[in-house]
């Protein structure tokens, strides 16, 4: 399949590919998923707080692998077990217990393990280098954190207010089925045309293929 580029091609495959992803943000929002888009949205790096990072970290750290409602029925136990996510010291104070309270919830113990080592990195370097870290290096310096790969580095790097686009499969198979080289290029793409972040179309067509199961016929234009 030939590649397309950033503007519409003589068969009007771009605008079809637009008006895909704008019938499928409909949907997401009538299904009751517009919460997500506008936190998608608002996130910004320089809010992002020792506490969130500790949270979506963990939530990150848990995902990779597993169903999201699998993770989602599980976190507010999650949470409570890692003292509601209060700072890395606290954590770190407590791991022990933190641990063992967690693993009673998620029995994944390199899992649990992983986000407590996430809170001794914080912990030790202190919260207002890891933030300066996280911007200046980005997904670089995301990428050194246990359980962060190739796509979960991404996933967490999004969830903090990083302008990047999470590779995860849905994205990537509707990106090959559209004719784009990646997922990061078809959301560009999309973003000239509509305005939309590019991390708030990776969250649309991602959820969206969440709630439909032939997604890929949605998005073949």
């Amino acid at each position: 399949m030939r590649l397309l580029t950033r503007q519409p091609d003589s068969n009007g495959s771009l605008t079809r590919l637009v008006d895909a992803y704008l019938t499928a943000k409909e949907v997401v929002i009538d299904l009751g998923f517009s919460a997500e888009i506008d936190w998608q949205h608002d996130l910004s790096l320089s809010d992002l707080t020792e506490s969130y990072f500790l949270c979506e970290s963990a939530w990150v750290i848990l995902s990779a692998g597993m169903r999201e409602s699998i993770v989602r029925r599980k976190f507010p136990a999650i949470t409570r077990a890692f003292r509601n996510w209060e700072s890395a010291r606290t954590i770190v104070s407590c791991r022990h217990q933190c641990k063992r309270d967690a693993m009673a919830v998620f029995s994944n113990e390199r899992k649990i393990t992983a986000i407590l080592m996430v809170a001794e990195e914080v912990n030790k370097k202190g919260f207002p280098h890891v933030k300066k870290l996280v911007f200046e290096e980005g997904i670089d310096y995301i990428r050194d954190f246990p359980f962060m790969g190739p796509v979960t580095s991404f996933h967490l790097a999004k969830n903090l207010g990083v302008p990047v686009v999470k590779p995860d499969r849905h994205l990537v198979r509707v990106a090959k089925r559209v004719g784009y080289p990646s997922p990061d290029s078809m959301c560009q793409a999309i973003a000239q045309i509509v305005g939309d972040k590019i991390a708030v179309i990776d969250l649309v067509i991602w959820r969206y293929a969440t709630l439909n199961r032939n997604y890929l016929t949605h998005f073949s234009i």
